[in-house]
């Protein structure tokens, strides 16, 4: 990996909308060298001066945690659950190297902020003490995204991430601490992984790891990441390329997604590992017991 470029930031913290369980998101790097085929953050280059290949010109925060702790210490801050790593990895290859998040965590620990964490990467248990000690305090959420549990699909899916034995590896770890864990299997790839061989192997892991939840999403294609990922297909799997322009072209995800949906329901109860990532949170963050009504892929 070459060395990241540095550059600084003005706020840490990026506000976002939609339906998701924060509004508050952190990105240590841009650029992220995992080099996802299906990664949908591609397009963030696009905002540099000097934008480069995102996954080989990694970009580095250098004043991040300072401009966090602006945040947290700012009056009006309401310890709003803050995700870390919606566009780029936290835990990507440059951060062994960099060593950003071990200051971003202490600074949670000190103004008591709830936080969730996905990642690819089992570097993330270098950091385990400060994770369990935030996780005393304040909710905490330790996610791993997992396409496959075929690692050769895997290493050619995402060449750049540790395998799916080592992600689950490091969930069943963190199991040991307060923090609720989670599998993110995002995105399902039609004709890839979403065979029952692999859902199994997806949620039998999971289920030994201990997880609280699996959070299933469809690949949605659109921008650079569909060009990237024909790319990959037409180099691996080019016999898939014309069942994927009837999907993405022609409004063939209506009628994909009712048999799959079908058979996610049968394998959830297999192994009963659900996707209700909301009850908790909503619970230790904002003191609700009622039940949540989950649809089959919240």
């Amino acid at each position: 990996m070459k060395a990241c470029i540095p550059i600084r930031c003005n706020t840490a913290c990026t506000y976002v909308k939609g339906g998701f369980p924060y509004h508050w998101d952190l990105n240590v790097y841009r650029g992220c060298t995992h080099d996802c085929k299906y990664c949908y953050a591609r397009y963030s280059h696009r905002y540099l001066q000097e934008k480069g290949e995102f996954a080989g010109d990694i970009f580095v925060k250098t004043n991040i945690a300072e401009a966090l702790e602006r945040q947290l210490r700012n009056p009006k801050w309401d310890k709003s659950v803050i995700n870390l790593g919606g566009v780029t990895d936290s835990y990507q290859e440059a951060e062994a190297v960099e060593k950003q998040m071990p200051a971003i965590l202490r600074l949670m620990i000190r103004y008591n902020n709830p936080i969730i964490i996905s990642t690819k990467s089992d570097l993330i248990l270098r950091d385990f003490d400060l994770i369990d000690e935030l996780s005393q305090k304040t909710y905490v959420n330790i996610a791993s995204t997992v396409t496959t549990a075929n690692e050769d699909l895997q290493r050619k899916l995402e060449p750049g991430a540790v395998s799916p034995k080592r992600r689950f590896m490091m969930l069943k770890e963190f199991g040991k601490t307060k923090a609720s864990t989670g599998v993110h299997m995002m995105p399902l790839l039609p004709y890839l992984t979403d065979g029952e061989g692999n859902l199994n192997g997806v949620f039998s892991q999971a289920k030994d790891a201990g997880v609280d939840y699996l959070l299933p999403g469809l690949l949605y294609l659109r921008g650079e990441t569909k060009q990237v990922f024909y790319q990959f297909l037409q180099k691996e799997y080019p016999n898939l390329i014309a069942e994927y322009r009837k999907l993405y072209q022609n409004g063939g995800l209506k009628e994909y997604r009712k048999p799959l949906y079908e058979k996610l329901g049968i394998i959830r109860e297999k192994y009963q590992v659900f996707a209700d990532y909301k009850s908790r949170l909503n619970r230790e963050v904002f003191g609700k017991n009622e039940p949540v009504q989950l649809s089959l892929f919240d």
